[in-house]
């Protein structure tokens, strides 16, 4: 999609929606037998970006959880023209983004999900990781904050990893814990945020993680 061509969002809880979400909400509780902590947390209106632990293709799946609010992600671009599956991920709440020149386009089209005041799921870790620490997060969950006034909410989740592993096409009912950690205001500055603020906010983004993930694992145990 080239970096020109207008982002198309639809903030309503369609009909397609409402029957999607539901569906998946319902297997969702039937699987994993969800516990969730901490909804207050996400702020019911303006720029939000959810900011969750990822150890499992799962974990999109469960921010149905965690929010009444209709919340946004990125997909890469070739599902879209998949019949009847572009649709409904339009509908669930995607926007597609090529994976050529990804990094740019995804940071653009992110910063426009979120100045449009709407919330935002972008996983801090940048890929599925394993094992109960978080280590190093990348920086770019809360440059888009500090440009976008966006709160930054992180999330812990257990379970996902054992329902579906990453070698793993099969889904397992495993329960689930999920804890919403307490909003992080983004860094902010008179003209330009400098590099330093970004660093320190990420770095407390890190350690909300890693108190989510935490809490989460002590409620699985």
């Amino acid at each position: 999609m080239p970096e020109n061509v207008e982002l198309i969002l639809n903030p309503a809880r369609t009909p397609l929606y409402r029957f999607a979400s539901g569906l998946l909400s319902i297997l969702g509780h039937v699987l994993f037998r969800p516990s969730v902590t901490g909804t207050s947390n996400i702020p019911a209106t303006g720029p939000v970006l959810v900011a969750p632990v990822h150890r499992s293709n799962l974990d999109f799946m469960l921010t149905l959880f965690i929010s009444p609010r209709k919340v946004f992600f990125m997909a890469k671009a070739e599902l879209f023209g998949v019949p009847v599956l572009g649709t409904v991920l339009r509908h669930l709440g995607a926007f597609p983004v090529n994976r050529a020149g990804a990094d740019r386009e995804s940071l653009r089209l992110a910063e426009e999900v979120l100045r449009r005041g709407h919330a935002l799921v972008m996983f801090p870790e940048g890929t599925r990781r394993e094992g109960p620490r978080i280590g190093e997060i990348l920086d770019g969950a809360m440059f888009i904050a500090s440009r976008t006034g966006a709160r930054v909410v992180p999330v812990g989740i257990a379970g996902s990893d054992r329902a579906m592993p990453a070698d793993s096409r099969l889904v397992r009912p495993v329960r689930i814990h999920l804890v919403v950690g307490p909003a992080i205001e983004p860094p902010r500055a008179e003209g330009r945020v400098p590099r330093s603020a970004i660093v320190a906010a990420t770095e407390q983004l890190r350690e909300g993680l890693q108190s989510a993930l935490d809490a989460a694992l002590r409620a699985a145990s």
